[in-house]
């Protein structure tokens, strides 16, 4: 079983790297391979909606991202990592996503059956902080990570966030929020053992 982290910030070591990486280890912990991609490592370029991958599903934008689509494709579990900008996710997340439109075509427009019912199941989870503690300060990422994880056919099983941290590090003084991105982690894996459809 592959498990694919995502790292949407731009700043390394970060709040959502720490939460991430906790989740990462909570799913080594129960035998699962796990890769990692920061996204700052890699040029994308946001999508030009100029509709080529309308007739055959690939992208012509010959960037980084190229490299991303078999990651994508190889996971069984997704986790994206973001923290709010804007209340929405990261520049580097949102171009990486907006570029899946290619495997939207895939699947609504050239409707190849991998990507349907018979196709590829898997399971995605998002982890996000925001600086500021409104209410709706998650929900335009949440919307755009489901749809994200859509496209991929993976079910969106939840998401850990966290209002109020915005410093460096500051998740690190909530020592039970890293104790849930370990034990979330760890639970995806074992529910996709015992169903991993």
């Amino acid at each position: 079983m592959m498990v694919l982290g995502i790292f949407g910030s731009p700043r390394k070591n970060g709040n959502t790297d720490i939460l991430l990486e906790e989740m990462l280890r909570g799913a080594e912990s129960e035998g699962a391979k796990v890769e990692r991609i920061y996204l700052t490592d890699y040029t994308i370029t946001p999508c030009k909606e100029c509709h080529s991958c309308d007739q055959t599903g690939r992208c012509v934008i010959p960037d980084d991202m190229q490299k991303i689509y078999p990651k994508l494709l190889e996971s069984d579990i997704i986790l994206l990592a973001s923290p709010i900008f804007f209340y929405g996710v990261t520049a580097w997340a949102k171009a990486m996503i907006d570029r899946t439109q290619a495997l939207w075509a895939i699947k609504y427009l050239l409707k190849d059956p991998s990507f349907g019912k018979e196709g590829k199941k898997r399971k995605g989870f998002f982890i996000s902080v925001g600086a500021t503690k409104g209410q709706k300060v998650f929900e335009g990422a949440i919307l755009t990570t489901k749809y994200f994880f859509d496209v991929l056919n993976a079910d969106y099983v939840g998401e850990l966030v966290f209002r109020g941290i915005d410093a460096k590090g500051d998740i690190l003084k909530h020592p039970e929020a890293l104790k849930q991105a370990f034990e979330a982690g760890r639970k995806l894996v074992v529910d996709w053992i015992h169903n991993p459809s």
